[in-house]
This record gives structure tokens, C-alpha cells and sequence, in this order.
């Protein structure tokens, strides 16, 4: 092997795929004559060499940067001329991309970061024009009479910094700078010397194996259309089953199973695709099964299957890409590289499928593939064993998991997806009341924050998913709206942005909209879970089409019996349909599951603290939930609301936390102080915080339900009164200090950090 610098050009064919499925040999045949009439002599013209043909693309080199780029003008310019002349019938349309390398030759072939880049930079020209790299750029300024644009900087995947990029205008000054074709003797040499003989041997295995094709018989039995569970989408249709793990070494079937995960991800990030969930292919993970079931159960044309086997630092990707219908492989590779290689072996297995596919890629998707997930391969590698666990979804799972993303993080601190998918976890951690379990009972809503925060630097599809989570939580459903659209906008396929959206629409009261994207959740998961069923259960409620929402909830409760707040809009439902047995033993249920989260009874003033409150409803809708609720019986008790002033208007969010109109706020110290002088002490978190821990003798009553006669009952009007909480993310401590000044307490205290700072002083605590 040998090292110098060259000037690199990569070219190939736009939409080369589809034009291939119109007119076969037509199109190799002006492939052909554009190779030997035009490109080859242009670059032996300009002192260049072809290194490479690859199928409608080549890899050439030039000892002059000057050269490269003329070569390339004269290239674009006498194609356009040739086909408006009429000696070709197809319109073959090419891009070409221009870097500046030091490149190492071996035999006939030349790798590198220089070539690698060449080869991106191809990617992002437009069709019939020409990207250049700035060191291509400074060199060429000054010595072609050319108009150049600048594109900006681009990230391109394993390369550490990113690219600045130009285009050449292809105008009148490119038009005069272009020279026509002259045909050069042909150099002697093993690519040129054999060309001729190469390329009439393809022709003749082409036209040979398009009769075998013709005559064979399919791999499989094909896939009856008439047959599939669901409908065929109006674009190719692919579903990734998981590949095998053919790894020596145990505990590699993480590292298979993230191969799949990722593919299933960038393919997903493509709108000319439709792609199946992970967690519909990954059912028939380690079981036999026929492309064809696949195809009919899952309702796709194509089916991608392989198998990875990892050897130390070494990895081999085997893929074929299958088409259903037909009963063909569409092709089949393998690829061979080291770890620090698995995300350039990746965009091959894409890049093949989109070719094969005739994909048109948009400019935000072409650009989003050149971002690097990670440089630091041993982060990856954590980061697809904190993958595993993370799905798990048990606090043990997480814990461990929470340890693999830490350690993916060390090793990359602007890892994004570690970072959203540890927010993911400690926001879930605080929704399924784990949070103590992991030992951040007081700073999960902290730690979803910050890890939030650093992946919306570089932002991903799950970093602004969870942003949404988080920002419904805050009652900011517009927001919320907006994040969810952008996660979608870069992972157009992924099911879980869209039953995130429904819900989001529901609450906004646009009901119609959430079960549009509720039902294409459960298209790209065709095995949906039942919280896909309660989304679509809610938006039919929604709607009052309360036949067809039971239905579906019912659907729900048969999956996960377990789940308690199904039953709660199951009841509703039963309630306006009159069916009042089913109404009382839906809430029967409810009370059963939750006797122990709540220790308290369903109540419609519960209701309108979750959804009036927690979540802000539309009043339209809320409306017709406590209704049902009603008719199923479901008592009044004291509700949680004000009749007269609207309390949360006094309440204000700030960057740290929240600020109540007319309440003191105070920090530990200050609490201490009014404790040590009588003042009367709330604690408004839930039962389970409160006996694990709280101020002592202070009174719990969760914001849910603090009435004015509840709290008449401890205190005088003129008393002073401290409301606590989780500390500064908690809203339950601020919204009670409203409560009681619309009552007309004078002397209210808003002590923000809560017991937290309390414990963190070092001051008494009590517990249950």
C-alpha cells in the first residue's frame, strides 16, 4: 500500500432503480454508452483514472483538483447536450461530488476519509449538479471562471468535524468553460483493458438471466395480497424481522437486536417508506416463520431478514431484502467491518434498500442520515445494553439501564439518545411511581430535566417526544403539540409519536384528529398494546360514539386487566349508553386497583382535579366524562374546584419552579422558623410520600382533595399556614397556597423546595 493526495470524484445515475424497473436493458445499454462515448474519455482527457465501477455509479481520481472539477463541468454539461440531441432515449441524470484526500491505494482500489467523503458529498448534490468540499472550494476559486454557492456546514457520519460545502453553478459561464468530448486513446490497465469484454458479459448474463428470471420458479410462495390482515400502504411497505445472533461469544444478542433496532429506526425516518414497528417484528423474534405469514400478518410487500456475528472488535451484517409478493430476493449482501465501522455498514443496508425501492429521499432526511449517532464505539455499545433493560420496563430493568446510559454518557457526554432515553426513564420512574424505588424519589422530575436538556442540544425523535410527555404534564398542550410534530417530522414511521400525538389532541379537545393518528399508531404496530386501544378509546368517547370506544377499551382490559384508569372511561361509556351494571362493576374495579395508590374511593371531584387540573382537559369534553360518571353512579364528594375565582390564575411556572400571587415564598430556614412558632404545616403530596417521610405534625391533604371545608376544619382564617411539597418542579404545594387565599387566608406560605430541603437541613422528620 502506498499514500498520496488526490483529488476524488464519485458520480451515479439519480433514481437509477426506477429507471431499471421501466426499461431494463434500455437503460444499461445508455448507461453503457454514456460510460464509453463521454465519462471515460472526459476523465483520461483531464488525467484522471476510473478506480471503481459500481453498477449506474464510479469512483474516479485526478492528480489536479482543477482537473477534477473541469472533468466534472464537461461531464454534466455535454450530458445535458447529449440527451437533448437525441442520441440516447433515456434521461440519465447524474450527481457528482468533489473532496481533497489523502487516500491509500492497494492494488487497483483507494480507500480512506477522503473517499468516504467524496462519496457523501455525491449524496448531498442535486441531480445534474455538482458538491465540492472547501478544500476543493479554495483551491479552484481562483483558477476557473465558474460561480460557486455556498451550502453551508454539514456533519457527516464518522467524521469528527463537520464539512463546509459549495455547489457549482451549472449557468453560462460553466456552459462556455465546457469543452466537447475527445476521444483519447485508452490507457493499458486492468479496469480499462477489460471494460469492453467486462461490460459485454454483463449485457449477455443480463439478457440470459432476465429469460431464467422469467422461468424459474419464486424463492418462496409468494405472499396473496387478498389474503393480508391489512391493507398495502400507497408505498413500499417494509417490515425488519430481528436478526439472528450468530455471535460465538455469549450475551451478544443485545448487540443483534440493537442492529435491527437501528435499521428499523433510519428506515423509519424516511416518509417515501412505510415501516413496521419493532414491537410487531420483534414478536417473531427466535421463532420459524414464513416470509409470507410475515407479509400477510403484518400487511407489507417487503420483508428485510439477516444475521450478525460479532467477534471480538469485528462484526458481519448479512441482509436480503425480499419481495412477498413475488416470491424474490430484491438482493442480498454481506458486509464486514469493526465496531468502530457498524454505523457505515448501516447506511449501506439503507442506502440498498432505498436504491432498490427507487426511495426519493427529501433534503432534511438526506441530511439527517449524514449526523453521526456517536464517534466513541464503546458508547454505542452501552447504549444498545441499556436498550435492552430499558424495555424491560420493571425498576430493577431500569436501574440497570440507568447504569448502561450513565456509562454511554461518560464515555460521550453529547450522546443524545442516552440522554433522552435516561429522561424517558426518570420521567416514567415519577409517572408509574417508581421513583423511590430508585432511589431519586426527590429528584427524578430534576434529572428528566437535565438530561432532557443536554439531548435537545442535538436533538433526536425521542428527545422531543419526551419534551412533549413532560410539557402535558405542565399543562402546555400546545407546546406539547409542537415537540410531538417535530418528532415526527424526523422519525416519520414511529408509532409512538403518534399515540403520543392522539392523546395530545385529545386533550386539546380536537378529537377527530387524535383518532386519525391514534389508528396510524396501530397501523405501523399492527401488534398494538392496550394503551394504543385507550387512546383510541378516549377519542372515540370524544366524539360520544360511546359504543365503539367500550368496544375498545373493553379490548384494552382484556390485554392489561391491571391497568385501573380504563375502567374509569369504561364507566363513563357504560354510563351514557344506560348499561349500569357494567357502570358500577367498571368502578367496582377501579376502586379495587387503586385502594391502595389513593386509599380514597372514584369521585367526580377527583376527576376534575386530574383532568381540570394535571391535565387541563377541554371543558367541552371534560364535560361529558364527569356526565358518564355521573350516570354510572360515581359520587360527588367535595370537589376540588373553586366555584368563584379560578385559583390556577394565581399560580404562575417559572424556570425553577412555580410563584403564587399573594403567597410567601420561603426557603428551609424560613419553614423552620414558622414551624418553631406554631404555624400550621400541609403536606400536599400523596399518602405514599407522606408516611414514608414529612415534616413533623404536618397535616397531609393532597391538592385533590383540599376543600375549603377541609381546611376550615384545622385553622383560622388569620393563621399562618406553610404548604409543602416535592420541592420545586412539584405543582400539587403551589396550586393549595391558591386554594386557600381565594378562601380568604391572609397568612399563606409557599415553602418552594419542600421537604427535600427540609431533610437536606438536617431538620426532624417523621414517618409512617
Amino acid at each position: 500500500m502506498d499514500r498520496h493526495l488526490a483529488a476524488i470524484l464519485a458520480a451515479d445515475v439519480v433514481g437509477y432503480s426506477s429507471l431499471i424497473k421501466q426499461d431494463e436493458l434500455g437503460t444499461i445499454a445508455d448507461v453503457k454508452a454514456n460510460l464509453n462515448e463521454l465519462i471515460e474519455p472526459k476523465i483520461a482527457e483531464h488525467k484522471g483514472r476510473i478506480v471503481k465501477l459500481m453498477g449506474d455509479g464510479l469512483l474516479a481520481e485526478f492528480p489536479s483538483v482543477v482537473d477534477a472539477v473541469q472533468c466534472a463541468v464537461d461531464i454534466q454539461q455535454n450530458i445535458a447536450e447529449r440527451f437533448s440531441n437525441g442520441p440516447t432515449k433515456t434521461e440519465l441524470v447524474y450527481r457528482i461530488g468533489i473532496n481533497i484526500g489523502d487516500i491509500v491505494v492497494e492494488g487497483d482500489d483507494i480507500h480512506g476519509d477522503g473517499v468516504n467523503v467524496a462519496a457523501r458529498l455525491e449524496t448531498l448534490s442535486k441531480p445534474g449538479g455538482i458538491c465540492i468540499a472547501h478544500n476543493v472550494f479554495d483551491q479552484v476559486k481562483d483558477k476557473l471562471d465558474l460561480n460557486f454557492e455556498h451550502m453551508g456546514k454539514k456533519k457527516i457520519k464518522n467524521i469528527a468535524e463537520p464539512i463546509t460545502i459549495y455547489s457549482v453553478n451549472l449557468d453560462d459561464k460553466a456552459a462556455t468553460l465546457a469543452t466537447p468530448v475527445i476521444h483519447l486513446a485508452k490507457k493499458s490497465g486492468r479496469l480499462t483493458g477489460t471494460y469492453a469484454m467486462v461490460t459485454a458479459l454483463a449485457l449477455l448474463l443480463i439478457v440470459g438471466g432476465a429469460y431464467w428470471w422469467q422461468t424459474r420458479a419464486p424463492d418462496f410462495e409468494p405472499a396473496n395480497r387478498s389474503a393480508m390482515a391489512l391493507a398495502l400502504p400507497d408505498k413500499p411497505s417494509v417490515a425488519v424481522l430481528p436478526f439472528d445472533n450468530l455471535s460465538n461469544e455469549e450475551g451478544q444478542e443485545y448487540f443483534a437486536d440493537g442492529m435491527t433496532d437501528d435499521l428499523i429506526t433510519d428506515l423509519s425516518k424516511l416518509s417515501g417508506l412505510f415501516v413496521i414497528s419493532r414491537n410487531s417484528t420483534f414478536t417473531y423474534k427466535g421463532t420459524p416463520v414464513k416470509i409470507r405469514q410475515v407479509a400477510e400478518e403484518l400487511g407489507v410487500r417487503y420483508v428485510l431478514e439477516g444475521s450478525v456475528r460479532r467477534i471480538g472488535d469485528q462484526v458481519r451484517i448479512n441482509a436480503q431484502l425480499i419481495d412477498s409478493l413475488s416470491g424474490y430476493h430484491v438482493w442480498a449482501e454481506r458486509y464486514d467491518g469493526s465496531l468502530a465501522d457498524v454505523f457505515k455498514m448501516q447506511d449501506k443496508v439503507i442506502g440498498q434498500i432505498v436504491a432498490a425501492l427507487a426511495v426519493s429521499l427529501t433534503t432534511p432526511e438526506t441530511n439527517q442520515n449524514e449526523i453521526a449517532e456517536t464517534e466513541v464505539p464503546e458508547a454505542y455499545d452501552a447504549f444498545l445494553q441499556g436498550l435492552v433493560n430499558y424495555r424491560r420496563k420493571t425498576p430493577q430493568d431500569f436501574a440497570k439501564a440507568i447504569d448502561l446510559f450513565e456509562k454511554a454518557i461518560e464515555l460521550d457526554p453529547g450522546y443524545s439518545r442516552a440522554h433522552a432515553n435516561l429522561a424517558a426513564i426518570y420521567w416514567a420512574a415519577q409517572d408509574k411511581g417508581w421513583a423511590a424505588q430508585l432511589g431519586v424519589e426527590y429528584k427524578a422530575g430534576g434529572l428528566t430535566q437535565h438530561h432532557l436538556a443536554k439531548a435537545l442540544e442535538h436533538p433526536t425523535s425521542d428527545a422531543y417526544r419526551v419534551s412533549a410527555m413532560v410539557l402535558t404534564e405542565q399543562g402546555l398542550n400546545d407546546d406539547a403539540l409542537t415537540e410531538i410534530n417535530r418528532a415526527i417530522e424526523l422519525e416519520t414511521n414511529n408509532p409512538e409519536s403518534y399515540d403520543t400525538k392522539a392523546w395530545i389532541l385529545t386533550l386539546l379537545g380536537r378529537a377527530e384528529e387524535a383518532e386519525t393518528n391514534a389508528r396510524l399508531a396501530m397501523r405501523l404496530n399492527p401488534e398494538f398494546s392496550a394503551t394504543y386501544q385507550r387512546t383510541l378509546g378516549r377519542a372515540l368517547f370524544y366524539q360520544q360514539r360511546y359504543s365503539e370506544s367500550a368496544e375498545v377499551l373493553e379490548l384494552s382490559v382484556a390485554q392489561a386487566p391491571d391497568y385501573e384508569f380504563t375502567y374509569r372511561l369504561l364507566a363513563a361509556n357504560y354510563g351514557h349508553l344506560g348499561r349500569i351494571e357494567e357502570a358500577e362493576a367498571a368502578v367496582n374495579k377501579y376502586n379495587e386497583l387503586t385502594a391502595k395508590t389513593f386509599g380514597e374511593k372514584l369521585t367526580i371531584g377527583r376527576v376534575e382535579f386530574v383532568y381540570g387540573d394535571l391535565f387541563v382537559l377541554d371543558k367541552a369534553y371534560l364535560a361529558l366524562l364527569l356526565e358518564g360518571l355521573r350516570k354510572a353512579g360515581v359520587p360527588e364528594a367535595a370537589s376540588a374546584k373553586v366555584t368563584n375565582v379560578s385559583y390556577t390564575d394565581l399560580v404562575t411556572r417559572t424556570a425553577d419552579g412555580f410563584d403564587v400571587a399573594g403567597a410567601v415564598k420561603i426557603d428551609a430556614a424560613g419553614a423552620k422558623a414558622l414551624f418553631d412558632r406554631g404555624a400550621v404545616v400541609v403536606d400536599s403530596r400523596g399518602q405514599g410520600p407522606y408516611s414514608r417521610g414529612h415534616i413533623p405534625g404536618a397535616i397531609n391533604i393532597h391538592l385533590s382533595v383540599l376543600t375549603e371545608e377541609s381546611l376550615s376544619g384545622i385553622m383560622k382564617l388569620d393563621q399562618e399556614v406553610v404548604f409543602y411539597c416535592g420541592g420545586e418542579g412539584c405543582g400539587l404545594s403551589p396550586k393549595s397556597c391558591a386554594k386557600a387565599l381565594t378562601w380568604g387566608y391572609s397568612k399563606v406560605y409557599y415553602f418552594a423546595t419542600g421537604y427535600p430541603a427540609w431533610k437536606e437541613a438536617g431538620y426532624q422528620v417523621e414517618s409512617q
